[in-house]
């Protein structure tokens, strides 16, 4: 397994919109891999492809507590209510913004075995990383949603004995 950089804003491969995933195969599930890996590394919970620099529709996920698992293809199928969430991303290190996301989830997509899964996710920070990520594949960065660039806050970086508080894709 290797840990990618992430790509920074502005990084032209964030804000292009991902290709499908034509087949898994060896190299799908290397970059599931490297993802899972460099997410962790990262100090992160999700993280799409477009992320580390490849342009594919692949996000991986790694809640507190959970096992990571991986999207191929993903797409939201349905998504209802409305939240104010407190959001920063690892593409846009040192920032956090509030922004509306929705209270409920509902993504499909593709597992590692190419069987297609449906994941709902409710009020969590599930909910906030499914379509955090799949924004990602998309091209769009969370401070899209926000009403003006103004309302992003600097954060000071962590010290090396303080937990991190968990950031969205991989944030």
């Amino acid at each position: 397994m290797t840990v990618h950089t992430i790509r920074l804003l502005p990084d032209p491969v964030l804000r292009q919109k991902a290709k499908r995933v034509p087949q898994i195969d060896g190299s799908v599930h290397k970059l599931i891999e490297d993802m899972i890996e460099s997410m962790y590394e990262a100090r992160g919970v999700g993280l799409a492809a477009p992320q580390i620099g490849v342009s594919l529709r692949v996000i991986v996920l790694g809640m507190p507590e959970e096992e990571p698992f991986a999207l191929i293809n993903p797409e939201i199928v349905k998504r209802a209510g409305e939240r104010t969430v407190d959001e920063g991303c690892l593409s846009l290190p040192g920032y956090r913004g509030e922004l509306t996301r929705s209270t409920l989830v509902i993504a499909k997509g593709l597992d590692t075995s190419g069987k297609q899964v449906r994941i709902k996710a409710k009020d969590d920070l599930l909910a906030q990383a499914l379509e955090h990520e799949i924004d990602h594949i998309n091209g769009t960065l969370y401070i899209d949603h926000l009403p003006s660039l103004d309302m992003l806050r600097k954060i000071e970086p962590e010290e090396p004995d303080e937990e991190p508080e968990p950031a969205t894709s991989a944030e």
